[in-house]
């Protein structure tokens, strides 16, 4: 298609677009061409296409293939960035065809365990030090923080959410806690080294390794189990149990209430959190197939609290942790943004393309509404194991 023809496609497309809801002008620079406006006012970003299939992902009005394009360095955005993915629905993205496997039965895949982690891993099983260029360097964790002020360093966010969770739980030195998901062992550490007990379960072997690691290295009270929470046999009865975005990897919300249940001592507490959408299909189809495929979905809070209903745990507190997450992923964004050329020159030009559209598209996301976040705490009336266990 002629360039000139994928400007008039696009201006079309604008029109209708804009009619319905603000929108960003923007241009458009297509062979090394001179830019050509879209809409009417100051261009917002440019996209700037590098190769004859960054023309025709935007001729094709397709938002998977346009973000495809710009994984592979077909087409680019110079300028504002957050800007051009507040408009990510200009593009349509109708796909069906692209999530059909994360219904196949995890058994056909090599089990849930196999599933799990080959899905988990996608996301996860990256080099430590990559995710380290853009977390708080005082935690490592990958989890919003709460913020006092929209400009208070990540840093002091991110103590402000461990202490938060640490104090939700109620626990003290010599108690035991189970930390489901420990990422790169920002709460174990935390509750570690304030004399707790942390007993850390993880998919991605990378994780595993750094925790412990860093267990070891500092004598820490921290066992790092491979292991998904559905096989894990607990040994006792724990006085918490702490879940930092592993949520979204448990989308069976009757199994995991069943398996916390059964490893929580009574009176004990829970502290989540979660991204969250209002829908099981509105995770775009670049999420399910770049960043978290398989079974992984965000929290549908409606499902879950319908859940929660049914079990014994009493339902404590709930949060909307939404504009944290957004200024969270904003941080990350610029950090990840600022080491790109040692990011390009150690891992690739494609790991830090998609990671960028992952944490800005994240940024816009919640900042837009389009995607939520919570954190609660769940606890564990006083009674016996066997009613407990009767009741869920």
């Amino acid at each position: 298609m002629a360039a000139s023809n994928v400007v008039d496609v696009l201006e079309r497309r604008y029109e209708t677009y804009s009619s319905a809801k603000p929108a960003a002008p923007f241009a458009v620079r297509l062979n090394g061409s001179s830019a050509q406006r879209v809409g009417q006012g100051e261009p917002a970003f440019t996209i700037r296409v590098v190769d004859p299939r960054g023309m025709r992902a935007l001729a094709e009005l397709d938002q998977f293939g346009v973000a495809v394009a710009y994984l592979q360095g077909w087409l680019d955005v110079d300028g504002d960035l957050a800007a051009a993915l507040r408009m990510r629905d200009f593009f349509t993205d109708f796909h069906p065809l692209a999530r059909i496997g994360r219904f196949t039965p995890a058994l056909l895949r090599g089990g849930r365990l196999a599933d799990d982690s080959r899905t988990i891993g996608h996301h996860y099983d990256e080099d430590p030090d990559f995710f380290l260029t853009f977390l708080d360097r005082r935690h490592r964790l990958y989890s919003e923080g709460i913020f006092v002020t929209d400009d208070e360093p990540l840093e002091e966010a991110a103590t402000r959410k461990l202490q938060t969770a640490f104090d939700a739980l109620g626990v003290g030195p010599g108690d035991h806690v189970l930390d489901v998901g420990g990422g790169w062992g920002s709460f174990a550490e935390f509750a570690a080294r304030r004399g707790v007990n942390v007993t850390t379960l993880t998919l991605s072997r990378p994780g595993a390794r750094y925790m412990a690691d860093l267990a070891k290295r500092d004598g820490l009270p921290m066992r790092v189990r491979y292991q998904h929470l559905f096989d894990f046999v607990p040994d006792r009865r724990y006085d918490g149990i702490v879940n930092l975005g592993a949520t979204e990897h448990l989308p069976d919300y009757r199994t995991t209430l069943r398996r916390y249940a059964d490893a929580l001592r009574p009176g004990g507490r829970i502290y989540l959190d979660a991204l969250a959408m209002r829908r099981k299909h509105m995770a775009s189809t670049f999420l399910k197939r770049y960043v978290y495929p398989g079974a992984s979905a965000p929290l549908l809070l409606h499902q879950y609290l319908r859940a929660v209903a049914r079990s014994p745990f009493e339902l404590v507190s709930i949060d909307d942790d939404r504009h944290n997450y957004h200024l969270t992923c904003a941080h990350w964004g610029r950090r990840l943004d600022d080491a790109r050329d040692a990011i390009v020159a150690r891992w690739g030009e494609p790991l830090y393309r998609r990671f960028r559209l992952f944490l800005w598209g994240s940024a816009t996301g919640f900042d837009t509404g389009l995607v939520q976040a919570y954190r609660w705490v769940l606890r564990m009336p006083e009674q016996t194991g066997a009613a407990r266990r009767s009741a869920v």
